[in-house]
């Protein structure tokens, strides 16, 4: 009888420990690329833009026309809303004395709001709210834009402003931040005035209500 013939009486062939090993490998790798198939032909929801979970987009409102520039920091539009500018306070040109307001113009105020009428009276201004967008006295909190600057920032590059964070609009502190910082260096505006130890002291308020 020859040896394959031998082979085959002996009956059914035994599964060594190695050969099982074997057939469990190939079983798992044909189970896993079943899976992945199955996972990959399900229909998956459209990936949310990684914008939209670290910030809402900015809210501006329609350009409207600049009736009066009551301060360094503050306007009156044509439609009868008060806009004080977030993030800077200028020297005060008033104060108040029991229920009524008297001029008493701080260190460089009148240059401050001569900058800033010279920046934004009778023109077209767009404005930048942040998270609040109305203080205690009822005015419009913006960042004012005209001409394509920022009304903001060129008053404190400039240096006619102080810096005035009041949470929760602080979106743009720490650029207001850093053109104050430049602008007191480069003794530029208030802080080179001949009043510029007295405007070093100024206090920052948000009195109202203009």
């Amino acid at each position: 009888m020859t040896t394959s013939r031998r082979r085959r009486a002996a009956g059914p062939r035994v599964l060594t420990p190695y050969r099982l090993v074997r057939l469990l490998i190939v079983g798992a790798i044909a189970l896993g690329a079943a899976w992945h198939a199955l996972r990959s032909a399900e229909p998956r929801p459209p990936a949310t833009p990684r914008a939209q979970t670290i910030a809402q987009p900015v809210d501006t409102a329609a350009p409207v026309v600049v009736k009066r520039v009551i301060d360094g920091d503050t306007i009156q539009l044509v439609d009868g809303r008060r806009v004080r500018y977030i993030g800077i306070d200028a020297p005060e040109t008033r104060r108040r004395q029991g229920n009524a307001w008297v001029e008493d113009p701080e260190p460089y105020a009148k240059e401050a709001t001569d900058a800033n009428r010279r920046l934004v009276e009778g023109k077209a201004v767009t404005l930048e709210y942040d998270v609040q967008r109305q203080d205690r006295f009822g005015r419009d909190l913006a960042y004012v834009y005209v001409d394509g600057q920022m009304v903001n920032a060129v008053l404190a590059e400039e240096g006619y402003v102080q810096l005035l964070t009041v949470p929760p609009n602080v979106r743009r502190e720490e650029q207001f931040r850093e053109l104050i910082r430049q602008a007191r260096q480069a003794d530029r505006g208030l802080w080179g005035a001949r009043d510029a130890l007295r405007a070093k002291k100024l206090k920052p308020t948000t009195t109202g209500p203009e």
